[in-house]
């Protein structure tokens, strides 16, 4: 019998589980493959959601949990939680001797994951490089990029990409996002069948969702930090007086998220709002039924990029987070203006649904994964394509 490869995992935030759950579970079920799931950063946090908490509860059994964020939300917290995260990986990878590593996206923390499996000679395999955004995540994604032996990309435009960075092309995979598969799956039933109010609890009012809602979700972009606060602001009182039940989400732990969560904190106490509900977290095929439901999406999220394209869900997106990434045609580009955001939202209540796009793949990017996983041979030094 052929010895399991072991494949381990990393996932640091809310956001990463959603965007690999698939691929995990192809591994898991791959008879070759053994998967070491590590959970570290805010996924491991109360206040961010616990994705911890859904990662246990859909079955996946944890091999290592790593707590490294440095509390301050700003840009020193971020690189310090970063260096911790180095320090604690290392010895997670060092316990558990895993043949792969596995890194999703680019949040600043996915760095510490790359540069500790780098450092210990273990082949690194990097999920969604070669997109652009136009923010700090850039610098973190092509540097990921470069200390990857292989790329898993979710799209042909980033498929080019990472070959224009010089890599060989014979390490580069158009996978597509697994992201997309749980889309796909809840797009073959989209019936809202749960009450959100009742199973995620949340705070504020809880109208009557039967005739259409808007879902928000806002993150403070890393290199406008300082003016998170006045970003969202901008959203929030342009979402004040929409005319439909508003469900918004808390953002992720990035510097400025201080600045967006006391903004929200300030607009609750100052206001009453009888359509507003606010939520911490939510389970991704939940999230995605909500998403495929709702009027529109407003905010700054890849979602509405990703998954949204593919269900045909408009969104409204706000300021930089996510420039020049590819999209479907189901995006409007707003800026920080609370009155041209109030405009979008508007135009989408009066224009029928966008046309899905599979700009991101088709559905099945987590089995793909999994197979390459297993057959591809191990690599320890890159031959770059300059």
């Amino acid at each position: 019998m052929n010895k399991k490869r072991k494949i381990a995992v990393v996932i640091t935030a809310r956001p990463s589980y959603s965007r690999v759950k698939t691929a995990l579970q192809a591994i898991q079920e791959h008879p070759d493959l053994e998967l070491q799931l590590v959970v570290a950063s805010s996924a491991l946090l109360e206040r961010y959601g616990s994705a911890v908490n859904y990662i246990e509860k859909d079955g996946f059994q944890i091999a290592a949990k790593v707590f490294n964020v440095l509390e301050g939300e700003n840009l020193a917290a971020a690189a310090k939680t970063t260096g911790i995260g180095i320090l604690e990986l290392s010895t997670v990878f060092d316990n558990l001797k895993p043949d792969m590593v596995v890194t999703i996206a680019d949040r600043f923390e996915t760095m510490a994951t790359a540069i500790s499996a780098t450092y210990m000679n273990i082949p690194l395999v990097h999920i969604q490089g070669g997109e652009i955004t136009g923010n700090i995540d850039e610098k973190v994604r092509h540097s990921i990029t470069k200390l990857a032996d292989y790329h898993f990309v979710a799209s042909q435009d980033a498929y080019e990409r990472v070959i224009k960075l010089g890599e060989d092309p014979v390490t580069v995979f158009n996978t597509g996002c697994p992201s997309i598969d749980l889309a796909d799956k809840v797009k073959q039933n989209p019936v809202l069948d749960f009450d959100p109010y009742k199973k995620y609890g949340g705070v504020g009012a809880c109208p009557d969702l039967s005739k259409g809602y808007v879902v928000v979700m806002q993150h403070p972009v890393t290199n406008e930090y300082q003016d998170s606060r006045k970003h969202i602001n901008e959203t929030l009182y342009a979402i004040k007086d929409i005319g439909f039940p508003v469900l918004w989400f808390w953002p992720n732990v990035d510097a400025g998220a201080d600045g967006t969560s006391a903004g929200i904190r300030a607009f609750r106490e100052k206001y009453q709002t009888s359509h507003i509900h606010f939520f911490k977290n939510m389970e991704g095929e939940d999230f995605l039924k909500l998403l495929y439901n709702s009027k529109c999406l407003v905010g700054n999220s890849s979602v509405g990029i990703r998954e949204c394209a593919y269900l045909g869900v408009p969104v409204v997106n706000i300021g930089s987070r996510q420039n020049k990434r590819a999209r479907g045609e189901n995006v409007m580009d707003v800026g920080y203006e609370g009155e041209a955001i109030a405009a979008a939202v508007q135009h989408f209540f009066h224009k029928g649904r966008p046309e899905p796009s599979h700009v991101y793949g088709g559905g099945d990017a987590g089995i793909q994964i999994a197979r390459l996983l297993a057959q591809l041979p191990l690599r320890f030094h890159k031959t770059l394509n300059y």
